[in-house]
């Protein structure tokens, strides 16, 4: 059995942003074109969920995963 990918915090400084927006923001992908075509693609994904809206408000405690990797959301 393996063990689960380690969860990374990222701090947004407030309360809410979009997903586009985290991804970038956190260094998940490094350019807004690429941000756009993995959301939209199915490759991103929001609490274990796949989420293919950019726009969508991500909220406190919130995980993105992408690739394996995972980030939570902090204020």
């Amino acid at each position: 059995m393996t063990a689960p990918t380690p969860v990374e915090d990222v701090s947004i400084g407030g309360e809410a942003i979009r997903l586009g927006q985290f991804v970038k923001f956190a260094g998940i992908l490094d350019s807004g074109g690429d941000v756009k075509e993995a959301i939209i693609d199915g490759f991103v994904t929001v609490n274990g969920e796949v989420d293919r809206r950019r726009g969508r408000q991500l909220q406190i405690g919130d995980v993105v995963g992408f690739e394996g990797r995972r980030v939570r959301v902090r204020p």
